[in-house]
């Protein structure tokens, strides 16, 4: 899978799922600023992650993500570790 399918994939769900407007999500905007998640939806976040790419995120994971790039890195290191 290809950086611009993964980015377009979390995109695409953080749009249907968590009913985020797209013009908040740019690579270097903050994602916890921009999305306004609660610790629930942090598991939901994990849950749909892993049901799209087959990888799963930890709490650890999340102590370096603050942009959505943060989070297009973590997903795209993790898959290509598995692939």
């Amino acid at each position: 899978m290809t950086r611009e399918k993964i980015i377009q994939t979390i995109n695409d769900f953080l749009v249907d799922e968590f009913e985020v407007d797209s013009a908040v999500i740019s690579p270097d905007a903050n994602m916890k600023e921009s999305l306004d998640l609660d610790s629930l939806d942090y598991v939901d976040l994990v849950v749909i992650i892993q049901s799209n790419f087959g990888v799963k995120l930890e709490g650890k994971d999340f102590e370096n993500i603050h942009t959505f790039e943060d989070l297009y890195n973590v997903v795209e290191e993790k898959f290509h570790a598995i692939a």
